[in-house]
């Protein structure tokens, strides 16, 4: 464990020093918890430091929080433009960048999307551009249940084989919204027309590089996949679903169990999550979740 080391500005030259947080990995190789840090009040070179880290490690957890919806947009924008939500009836009023996951009912209609994202997944992989990262605030939490996981998909690939990265390098999945809204257990919905003809089928590299140091991804999902192209079905997803299974293994992924005020973001081009279940008939659990824009796998 480091620790937290305010910025220090060279009085010659008014350059602030380097800024060391206090870190621990969420998992032996992977992610940062970021200690001792309120995210409001941070300085400028102190929130570069969580950026960096964020690129560096694949996800960060900030506890203790106390975030408005300004807030957090203002945080998000420090690692790039906040991305919209295809489907819009459970944004924040006044925040449409702000997406609301709640299983609470105000006035007999539910206030956000629920058990959302309960399957191995990377968010927006049926975009040509996914996003970039995903940012989860915890406003209220069950007292059990409700866990998110992280999956490893850097440590995944090399973790594979050396002839079969090679074989995998080449493969190209389909990824399709239609598939996906037609598949789902969980959130099942008529989708209109128009949102399928602005949400056309993609096609991303099984095999993802990270554009911050190259860094192999087994860039897999499920949910948004139809297959593999070149290769028949129904062995092309079985393919996807041999190697989900592979990457979500134990030993790849963390389990994170929630605190109100947790700030818990991961990198969508190095970690495949999943959300699961909890008592709904208990308790109640909000989050706000936001992304920034991407771009194309490579």
């Amino acid at each position: 464990m480091l620790n937290l080391v305010e910025p220090q500005h060279n009085a010659a030259h008014n350059v602030p020093a380097p800024v060391t947080l206090c870190r621990r990995d969420l998992k032996p190789g992977f992610g940062s918890e970021i200690l001792n840090l309120d995210l409001p009040t941070a300085d400028a070179a102190t929130l570069a430091a969580v950026v960096d880290t964020f690129h560096r490690t694949g996800a960060i957890l900030l506890r203790g929080q106390q975030m408005t919806p300004q807030d957090l947009l203002q945080f998000v924008r420090l690692f790039g433009q906040p991305e919209g939500h295809t489907l819009q009836e459970y944004t924040l009023p006044g925040f449409p960048e702000v997406y609301v996951l709640s299983n609470r009912v105000v006035n007999g209609k539910p206030i956000g999307a629920h058990n959302d994202g309960v399957v191995w997944h990377t968010d927006y992989s049926y975009r040509e551009e996914p996003v970039m990262c995903t940012m989860l605030y915890a406003v209220e939490v069950p007292a059990e249940g409700a866990d998110t996981l992280l999956a490893d998909i850097c440590a995944a690939y090399d973790a594979l084989p050396e002839g079969q990265r090679r074989q995998l390098d080449r493969l190209i999945v389909h990824h399709s919204f239609r598939h996906f809204m037609e598949s789902r257990v969980y959130g099942k919905a008529e989708t209109s027309p128009e949102l399928f003809a602005q949400n056309p089928d993609v096609f991303h590299p099984l095999i993802r590089r990270h554009p911050a140091d190259g860094r192999k991804a087994l860039w897999v999902s499920t949910g948004t996949v139809k297959g593999i192209v070149g290769m028949p079905e129904p062995q092309g997803s079985a393919l996807v679903e041999e190697l989900v299974e592979f990457a979500t293994q134990e030993r790849f992924v963390h389990r994170h169990k929630w605190q109100v005020g947790d700030v818990l973001m991961w990198d969508n081009r190095c970690t495949l999550h999943s959300g699961t279940l909890f008592d709904d008939t208990q308790y109640i659990r909000e989050m706000h979740r936001l992304w920034v824009k991407g771009d194309k796998p490579y």
